[in-house]
């Protein structure tokens, strides 16, 4: 037999329902905020200690970082994977995981003590797989948060905005990845990319164009071969003296120096 459900129940539950609901509206709101305000955060880093060539003042920096570490105390609690709804594009998320990348090596390098270089195999594994990060919640470590969560997402131009704050990477801008503009962005920082000898230069008499050594690591990244021969197909359409057909591709040997401001 049912039994009528006391009318005090009914308007307990009715209320409980509207502040759950009312609570779950400002926690949105709040994220979100949080998110610009740790986004303002970033930029008073990139605007204050890095400048118009993208070499950073990692000695300064080491003496005032507040701001680098509430952008990176938020990026310890939040990701797309943890809060997917501050996240609802592709754009959005491209854009996180580039200002992420780039504060949190910026962090390890400070943190690190402003080592002067990663030469070695062994330095780099030390630097990029065997320092924890904290990413929304989850551990992980620089290397495998390219490799494994970025990369992923099959952008090729995001390997001219990520920075591992060493002289052979791309420029680091003086202002965040923004959702809204990301697609210029990453079209002028590919095309900037470009136009710098250590990036990119030829030999006419030996018929060979020299690229990064980013395009010879990634290269499954940028031409579905796999092949170096192929790079030209990608890197031509942002140059404005293209790869001659017929030329043969090298590698320029890569500068892990730290990118500290003189």
């Amino acid at each position: 037999m049912l039994r009528a459900t006391p009318l005090s129940f009914i308007r307990s539950t009715s209320l409980l329902f509207i502040v759950s609901v009312f609570f779950s509206g400002f926690t949105h709101a709040t994220s979100k905020e949080a998110y610009e305000e740790a986004l303002k955060h970033w930029s008073k880093v990139l605007v204050e200690f890095v400048d118009d060539k993208g070499r950073t003042d990692f000695i300064s920096l080491k003496e005032k970082q507040d701001d680098l570490k509430k952008m990176v105390d938020f990026i310890a609690s939040t990701s797309p994977k943890s809060h997917p709804e501050l996240f609802p594009t592709r754009n959005d998320v491209l854009a996180y995981h580039s200002n992420t990348y780039n504060a949190l090596t910026m962090h390890e390098v400070v943190k690190k003590k402003i080592p002067k270089n990663f030469s070695s195999f062994f330095k780099r594994a030390a630097f990029f797989k065997f320092r924890g990060v904290v990413i929304g919640g989850k551990k992980t470590n620089l290397y495998d948060y390219e490799n494994k969560v970025i990369r992923p997402l099959d952008e090729p131009r995001i390997h001219f905005a990520l920075n591992c704050m060493v002289k052979d990477c791309p420029r680091l801008p003086q202002q965040p990845f923004l959702a809204e503009t990301l697609d210029k962005q990453f079209d002028e920082a590919t095309v900037e990319f470009f136009t710098k000898d250590n990036h990119l230069r030829f030999d006419h008499d030996k018929n060979t164009a020299y690229l990064s050594w980013i395009l010879d690591v990634y290269v499954d990244d940028f031409v579905e071969s796999g092949k170096a021969k192929d790079l030209a197909s990608y890197v031509n359409p942002y140059l404005d003296k293209p790869i001659p057909e017929g030329y043969k591709i090298k590698f320029i040997k890569y500068d892990w120096t730290v990118n500290q401001q003189p």
